[in-house]
Order: structure tokens, then C-alpha cells, then sequence
């Protein structure tokens, strides 16, 4: 196997869409070799726990409406490209991302963690729903067949809060300034939401190389 670790934000849209690239290249590929596994990467890292009203949030981010529209029109084209849907309507809130990133890091101990990942971005994405809340978390996990009660325990508590903070501040250090930031074999950097085509271009050298007649 070759690990493939990808740094993301259940809010960030070209997550959510390089996710969706990335997995159409894998079902193509239903032989790959990559071992997967998410890392945190807060986008918003000095959000107030409760998170902020949505268009607030961009029009602050973004320069006022028209910015936020000009820097959501490119979202929106990749994502349609990606087969995604995104309903922006019903996203309220833009929310603080701490306790998401707890629930996938539980998740991979339970190895769940891309399944709760693909949860989180459906809840965000296409059903509004605030995945900052612990009430939401919570039915996210226990869909994903965790238990449900373990994991609002854990929310109540700061149970590697910590750990996730060093972990994003550790990839800053470390370079990365965006997500997705995919990592192959902890060697290969791809930024960016990356086209299907890519990875299967990807996924096809890795296999020749695999294949390759060793001497001796």
C-alpha cells in the first residue's frame, strides 16, 4: 500500500470537490494502492466556537458582496464539472471546524474516516446543516455506525482539542497555505483540487511501476 494522506476542511469547497475527483479516479482504479488517511487543516482557525452568519463571513473575507461572488463563481463551475451539488441557500452559518476535525480524527481510529469525511461534506454541501454543532456531529457519527453516546462525551470534553490545533499549526510550519493538499508517500506534494485525469495518470505510473521487472 502507499499512503496518500490529504489535508482538508469539511467547509472548504475545493475539498469537497477534490474528494469527488479523487474518487472518481479511484473507482476507475478499483485496484489502487493508496492507503488513506485526512488530516486537519482549519481554514478558519480564529473562528468563535459558534461559528458567524455565512454571508457575514464572506462579504468580510472576500471584500463585500461582489467579492464573494466573483471568488464563489469558480466553486461553482468545478463543481458542476465534479458532478457536486452545492446549495448555498440553505448554508446559514459558516461554522467553527474544531469539533468536525475531532469526529474524523475518532473516526480513523475506528478506521470510518473517510466515510464521516464524505458525511461531513453531504451535511455542509448539499444539506446546510451546521457542522460545527455537537447535535449534528453526533447523528453524523452514529449513522456512520459509531457510538453515538461515546462521541458526545467526547465533545463535551476537549478531548484532543489539542491535538488537532498542533497538528493544522504543524502543517503551516510546514508549508501548507491551502486544501486540499494531498501528500503521496509522504514524499509527492499536490495542491489543489485536483482533475480525475490527473490522479488516473497518477494511479497508472504507480501500477507500471509496480510491475517493473526487477534485476536479479
Amino acid at each position: 500500500m502507499i499512503k496518500l494522506d490529504i489535508l482538508s476542511d469539511p467547509i472548504c469547497p475545493w475539498c469537497y470537490i477534490g474528494k469527488a475527483n479523487l474518487d472518481r479516479a479511484l473507482a476507475s482504479h478499483p485496484d489502487h494502492p493508496f492507503a488513506i488517511e485526512w488530516h486537519p487543516f482549519q481554514l478558519n482557525p480564529d473562528m468563535p466556537e459558534g461559528g458567524m452568519d455565512r454571508r457575514t463571513y464572506l462579504e468580510t473575507k472576500f471584500g463585500g458582496q461582489k467579492g464573494a461572488v466573483q471568488a464563489y463563481t469558480p466553486v461553482v463551475n468545478a463543481a458542476e464539472a465534479a458532478g457536486l451539488e452545492i446549495d448555498f441557500e440553505k448554508m446559514e452559518k459558516t461554522p467553527n471546524t474544531l469539533n468536525a476535525h475531532r469526529l474524523i480524527h475518532w473516526a480513523g481510529l475506528e478506521g470510518r474516516q473517510t466515510p464521516v469525511v464524505s458525511a461531513l461534506f453531504r451535511a455542509y454541501f448539499k444539506e446546510g446543516r451546521d457542522i460545527g454543532d455537537s447535535d449534528v456531529l453526533v447523528d453524523i457519527a452514529e449513522k456512520m455506525e459509531m457510538d453515538g453516546a461515546m462521541v458526545r462525551r467526547l465533545l463535551s470534553s476537549q478531548a484532543d482539542a489539542d491535538d488537532i490545533r498542533a497538528r493544522d499549526a504543524n502543517a503551516r510550519k510546514r508549508g501548507v497555505s491551502g486544501v486540499p493538499t494531498f501528500i503521496i508517500s509522504n514524499q509527492h506534494v499536490l495542491p489543489g483540487a485536483q482533475l480525475p485525469e490527473l490522479w488516473a495518470q497518477v494511479l497508472d505510473e504507480l501500477a507500471s511501476r509496480q510491475t517493473e521487472p526487477t534485476d536479479g
